[in-house]
């Protein structure tokens, strides 16, 4: 008898126990449900709102997301970045420009970075009317356009595409314009071989590869080389970033355009930046010849320099950047 009142004992008290969970549940649960339901609303990403959006996503013609930050307020300077990396090269220059007053915005390219990895379009053409996309959603106007190394080429050929209505100056920075490869009307220019190096090292093991590849771009096997490992580490991880199919159709973009009747076009007060030890993309056959073909052009060659000087030099470039900006 004992033991029968022990268990009905027991079980009455679990009854009562669940009873209360349940009850506690029910009232909780909305109240739960409601208040994350307000913090996801805080959450919640806004609309594009130019300035306002620190980071947003547009979408270009063909439906592609391409992923853009936008900071600060003032007069605009944008940002094409290089191959394979993504819009956070950047941020040595436009936390500085931030900083001294300026509204920055710097978008992925298609397939690098947070943008999407899409099939079609990784050629320069498309490349350049994203980055129309941008300046259009955004509305900027009066901007001055910077690009290094594959972007410098995306600002010749939005300039060659869209004309300078909405542009104020442009900045080249170890740019490919006007082609990087051999050609017979550019012997100086650099081999296929070279591009198929890179495209089946991109296609065999790219992890290898881009460990490879940062070691030349930031010039660590040059004598007295200061760069850091955790440069070289960031390095590795933008490239991680890229889509391969990206990154493999990328190579034919930056290294087979003609970018010449482009920069014939650019009549804006236009700045080269380039570094005389570049191992990328080699000053003579480049920003040398660039310097002759834009009407007004002016240059400054850095000495010993690399291809990834905005990081190697990023005090002296962004020096030399804020003070054509504001000439």
């Amino acid at each position: 008898m004992k033991d029968d009142f022990r268990t009905r004992t027991a079980t009455s008290r679990r009854q009562v126990l669940l009873t209360a969970l349940a009850a506690t549940a029910t009232t909780s649960l909305p109240m739960l449900a409601s208040a994350r339901s307000k913090q996801e609303a805080k959450l919640a990403p806004a609309e594009p709102l130019g300035a306002a959006a620190a980071a947003s996503t547009l979408v270009a013609k063909d439906g592609t997301p391409i992923y853009y930050k936008d900071w600060g307020s003032g007069p605009v300077v944008t940002f094409s970045h290089g191959w394979p990396l993504n819009s956070d090269a950047w941020d040595g220059q436009m936390l500085f420009l931030v900083q001294n007053g300026f509204r920055v915005v710097a978008h992925d390219r298609r397939g690098h970075g947070r943008s999407g990895q899409a099939s079609s379009g990784n050629d320069m053409d498309t490349y350049a009317d994203d980055l129309a996309t941008v300046i259009e959603a955004l509305d900027l106007k009066d901007a001055t356009l910077v690009g290094h190394s594959t972007g410098g080429g995306e600002v010749a050929r939005y300039i060659g595409r869209h004309g300078t209505g909405r542009v104020a100056k442009a900045v080249l920075v170890s740019a490919v314009p006007p082609i990087m490869l051999r050609t017979s009307a550019n012997p100086e220019g650099l081999p296929i071989e070279v591009f198929d190096g890179i495209r089946a090292g991109v296609a065999r093991n790219r992890a290898d590869f881009y460990k490879e590849f940062a070691i030349a771009f930031y010039g660590a096997n040059r004598a007295g080389s200061t760069i850091s490992k955790g440069t070289l580490d960031q390095f590795w991880l933008w490239s991680m970033q890229v889509g391969i199919k990206n990154a493999y159709e990328c190579v034919k973009a930056f290294s087979e355009t003609d970018f010449t009747e482009d920069l014939k076009k650019i009549n804006v007060p236009t700045l080269l930046l380039h570094g005389e030890d570049d191992q990328i993309v080699p000053v003579n056959d480049s920003a040398r010849k660039a310097e002759k073909l834009i009407p007004d052009a002016r240059a400054i060659y850095y000495p010993g320099a690399p291809h990834g000087v905005t990081a190697t030099h990023q005090d002296q470039v962004n020096a030399d950047l804020l003070a054509f900006i504001k000439a």
